[in-house]
């Protein structure tokens, strides 16, 4: 068991690549600072375009020598964000509980009270544990992002979907849309990057067409997965939401520019797998 002074210079020395990790899988601008409960050490972590006890906190701890314990609860004055968590369309909610149900088999999920398939944040008592067991010390980096890819991204993930990430401005397009139309030397349709966050955190970093994973097959430079609209954008009427679980699908890039040999409409994953199929044969 570590004390209280290795836990808060472990948390300390991985705050960037903490705050780094969660930024890059979640989209959101995010605070973290230390805690310390009696004989518990902790970072806390949370939006930052919330007060810490305005809306969900996420607390990361070590637990023993290679285990992270991750607990997501709400702050004492959070009434207003429940509130509007409550009023969440069922779309948002179902794409929130898919999130959490993305989280590594690895570790043990629990929402006391509630199933991982069903559950809903009814009031300030809401809160997840999850338990992420490593082969290395949890004071390793690569511990960390195993952690925070695994387990806190998708928690924070689903949070703001439900929350909303974007304030709505009067006379300014919704951010949550695709397809809107901008004006710059031609007019483009913008993609909302948040879909690629939450298609990517859906469905994985494997292509659907032909099952390549680039970073196995690249290592570091193998990021380069790309994200697929079922419905081509140029193809709407008018800008709608995408449901990042059926509308979209990770695609290699070679896969991906075949899908789009064909236009407009460009050929679907299945046409092409079954091209492949014959030719491989």
């Amino acid at each position: 068991m570590l004390s209280g002074k290795a836990t808060r210079e472990m948390l300390k020395n991985h705050t960037d690549l903490i705050s780094k990790e969660i930024a890059e899988g979640t989209g959101a601008g995010i605070s973290l600072s230390t805690r310390e409960d009696g004989f518990r050490t902790g970072l806390d972590i949370w939006f930052s375009d919330l007060e810490r006890n305005r809306g969900p906190v996420i607390e990361l701890r070590p637990k023993g020598l290679k285990s992270h314990r991750v607990e997501l609860r709400f702050g004492n004055f959070s009434r207003p964000i429940i509130e509007q968590i409550s009023a969440a369309p069922d779309e948002d909610i179902e794409l929130a509980r898919s999130l959490v149900e993305s989280i590594s088999p690895e570790a043990r999920v629990e929402i006391p009270g509630q199933a991982i398939s069903s559950w809903l944040v009814n009031d300030g008592r809401f809160c997840v544990h999850a338990t992420l067991r490593h082969d290395e010390s949890a004071d390793s980096p690569d511990a960390m992002i195993a952690t925070c890819r695994e387990v806190i991204v998708p928690l924070m993930a689903a949070m703001a979907e439900l929350i909303g990430y974007d304030i709505v401005v009067d006379n300014e397009p919704d951010a949550a849309m695709e397809g809107l139309l901008t004006t710059r030397e031609i007019a483009t349709r913008e993609r909302n990057p948040r879909n690629r966050l939450l298609c990517l955190r859906i469905h994985g970093h494997v292509c659907k067409a032909c099952g390549l994973v680039p970073e196995t097959l690249y290592g570091d430079a193998g990021s380069i997965i790309e994200v697929h609209h079922l419905q081509p954008l140029s193809s709407l009427g008018k800008p709608r939401k995408y449901d990042p679980r059926t509308d979209l699908a990770p695609l290699c890039p070679n896969c991906h520019r075949a899908v789009h040999t064909r236009k407009p409409i460009p050929h679907s994953i299945a046409e092409l797998q079954c091209m492949m199929e014959k030719n491989v044969s």
